[in-house]
């Protein structure tokens, strides 16, 4: 795979994560973390919202899910527990949306502990809650439990952060009747870099006890399943040495390092994934230095895995400083012969140098009199800062063997 240097473009979208699934109205969805999206002007920062996409590429036009339930930080109490947007799949006319949550830990970076399923079946004009119910409830820290979540507090914590098989429009090219789920196995190196997964039927999705979770592989060679969670093992493991152990803001979290894009390249026949370490500094501090940038295939969802491309020092543009965030292969946009595709990621080169003035904008925040002035203050000290926090967009040529 060759990343095409000449092809890079900025689509906006303020934020990161950029999860994306391809829905049977033809439009993509996509979820922005930490950021205003495509709002104009900006008007709030949000935790996470949903916004869909229609159009290639050239002439990509963004519209807001304005029903998707509220994250944003001027209506919420600043000590109330955070959901950020994971695993996201559109299937069968409806839309699943995974939303994970931390700990409270502060003498330690704080570690992701659940993972929440809401689902819309209209487009996202109304969502619901896994057990059926709506509106959607955020769950505040006492009332977080495997009750209301997918994943909760489960060993080493594995399962907090997910990302699910892209398989084509409404996932039209699934053959099998399965959705094919990702996960970490923990939140710290070692476990971080391990990728473990599950499989479900379609139609029981929302039902946790129908999850089948690959653990290791036959004499014949076939993949193992089974349904206790303790039985998970590894599917496929990534290089040590790119996950932080300290954060550069006190009470801050472990970062998504290696939460992979998955998605199934149906001209080819062919699995592809992209996947991305965390630089860190030699204080073990998260964006020290460069992420690593991996692209692996595979014939099945579960693998074996063979690498194809691996750089160690990823910096789009060629840009020593660039701090290139969370790879998300767009699944709407696959060539229809298979042999490119378009990468989405975020830079948030700048962070370190925010990290080290945010007490600047905590007294400016403490200023603010009403939810407005404080999304202003948020996201102008946000842009100045990491003016790359957006949509960074670029094609991904693959060479045939």
């Amino acid at each position: 795979m060759v990343r095409r240097e000449d092809t890079t473009r900025n689509l906006g979208g303020m934020g990161f994560g950029y999860q994306s699934t391809w829905g049977a109205d033809g439009r993509a969805y996509v979820m922005v973390n930490d950021g205003a999206g495509w709002a104009d002007p900006a008007t709030e920062f949000f935790n996470a919202r949903m916004w869909a996409v229609r159009g290639d590429v050239e002439n990509a036009q963004f519209s807001e899910i304005s029903n998707f339930p509220s994250l944003s930080y001027a209506t919420r109490p600043r000590e109330a527990p955070r959901y950020f947007g994971i695993g996201l799949l559109a299937v069968r006319e409806r839309i699943y949306q995974f939303l994970n949550t931390l700990d409270r830990a502060e003498d330690r970076p704080r570690h992701w502990t659940g993972a929440k399923l809401i689902y819309s079946d209209d487009n996202g004009l109304t969502w619901f809650n896994q057990d059926g119910s709506t509106p959607v409830i955020w769950q505040d820290w006492g009332e977080q439990s495997r009750e209301h979540f997918a994943f909760f507090n489960e060993p080493d914590n594995c399962f907090s952060m997910l990302s699910i098989l892209q398989m084509g429009r409404n996932y039209s090219a699934n053959r099998d009747g399965y959705i094919y789920v990702y996960g970490l196995n923990g939140n710290v190196d070692g476990l971080m870099n391990q990728l473990v997964m599950y499989r479900v039927p379609i139609a029981d999705m929302l039902d946790r006890t129908s999850y089948e979770y690959f653990s290791g592989w036959h004499s014949s060679g076939a993949p193992m399943w089974d349904k206790d969670i303790a039985a998970r093992s590894p599917v496929h493991v990534f290089p040590r040495g790119w996950v932080n152990d300290t954060n550069l803001f006190p009470g801050d979290l472990v970062v998504e390092s290696w939460l992979p894009s998955v998605v199934y390249n149906e001209a080819l026949g062919v699995y592809m994934m992209a996947n991305a370490g965390i630089g860190c500094g030699p204080d073990g501090t998260e964006f020290g230095k460069p992420s690593y940038l991996g692209f692996w295939v595979s014939d099945t969802p579960w693998g074996p895995w063979r690498q194809v491309h691996e750089e160690t020092a990823w910096t789009p543009g060629n840009d020593p400083a660039s701090r290139a965030y969370v790879p998300r292969i767009m699944p709407q946009w696959i060539a229809p012969d298979g042999k490119s595709f378009w990468l989405a990621w975020s830079d948030i080169k700048g962070i370190r140098e925010f990290g080290r003035d945010e007490a600047l904008m905590t007294e400016a925040l403490a200023k603010a009199k009403t939810p407005q002035e404080h999304s202003d203050i948020e996201l102008d000290f946000l842009r100045r800062y990491m003016p790359g926090m957006r949509m960074n967009i670029q094609r991904v040529d693959l060479k045939l063997d």
